[in-house]
């Protein structure tokens, strides 16, 4: 499985035996491998390495896999996720796949079923078309395919125009575009809906709204989404 050597996995499992032979295993299989023993240390990775990824073991002391699993299906462009777990009955399969999960593996199991079922997610997920973007504005979050911007106290409400260039300038973050084209509109040629649109996006997305910090005015051009 040489192909498999530029990619890099994350194993979470508080056994320290069996998480140190799946890292040898799955090193040996060919990946680059990361090892965390609970869901804090998993965490602290996440924020700062980007996983192909993850294997998760469900029953961790403290905060278990599928708490993880919440909050990895909450996270912007979080990996693919394979639950590896002794708990094999259908409710915690079902909890685990309505969670985000790729894939459910039972304990005790044949480390070469582990690395064939992470080759079959990882060639899945190769041939899926790119995702549509969620992008971070400070304390929200904006999910393009969805339509959704929300924060942890809940969902931000948008009007179906605000959705559309919300949406329109996340696909193109950190460009500037143009009136025009946010308007599509051969009407409106100056862009002032756009203008009103882009002051009511401000009082959802900014601390302050008349002194942007993400969406902003590039004089001349239009305007661009300065994600964090």
């Amino acid at each position: 499985m040489s192909h498999g050597s530029e990619r890099h996995l994350l194993v979470v499992d508080d056994d320290d035996r069996i998480r140190e032979l799946l890292r040898e295993f799955l090193k040996r299989a060919g990946f680059k491998v990361s090892v965390a023993a609970d869901a804090a240390a998993a965490r602290r990775l996440l924020e700062v390495v980007d996983f192909d990824l993850l294997v998760l073991d469900v029953m961790m002391p403290g905060e278990d896999g599928f708490s993880l699993a919440r909050w990895l299906r909450d996270r912007a462009l979080s990996p693919p996720v394979l639950m590896l777990t002794a708990r094999d009955a259908p409710d915690d399969r079902i909890t685990g796949l309505t969670l985000g999960a790729d894939d459910y593996l039972a304990k005790p199991f044949e480390p070469r079923e582990l690395a064939l079922r992470i080759e079959a997610i990882l060639r899945r997920v190769a041939a899926q078309p790119p995702a549509a973007p969620t992008v971070c504005l400070g304390g929200r979050r904006f999910n393009a395919a969805r339509g959704e911007l929300g924060d942890d106290d809940g969902a931000v409400r948008l009007t179906e125009a605000e959705t559309r260039l919300l949406a329109t300038l996340a696909a193109r973050a950190n460009i500037a575009v143009g009136r025009d084209e946010l308007a599509g509109d051969p009407a409106d040629g100056a862009g002032r809906a756009i203008d009103i649109q882009v002051t009511r996006l401000r009082r959802k997305i900014e601390e302050d709204p008349a002194n942007p910090r993400y969406l902003r005015t590039v004089r001349g051009r239009g305007y661009m989404l300065t994600p964090d």
